[in-house]
């Protein structure tokens, strides 16, 4: 699948980051921060657990279940 990958700003001089598949807008509950794209279409296993660079985990399950997947907040 290919993803596009939007992050933000958090506290500390980290980030948070969305993954949205290509074909989608960034949801609609999603839209009220501000997400800056970080990169478009990457390319990604349909069944990706992980993506490291983005520290998003369940990847293809919160998009099954979210129809988008987010860096877990700590």
């Amino acid at each position: 699948m290919r993803l596009d990958i939007y992050r933000r700003a958090e506290n500390d001089g980290k980030f948070s980051y969305l993954a949205v598949p290509e074909t989608r807008n960034i949801p609609e509950e999603a839209t009220n921060t501000d997400w800056q794209v970080e990169a478009r279409a990457v390319e990604v296993e349909d069944d990706a657990e992980h993506l490291e660079d983005y520290e998003i985990n369940r990847v293809s399950e919160q998009i099954a279940e979210k129809g988008y997947a987010v860096t877990s907040l700590h």
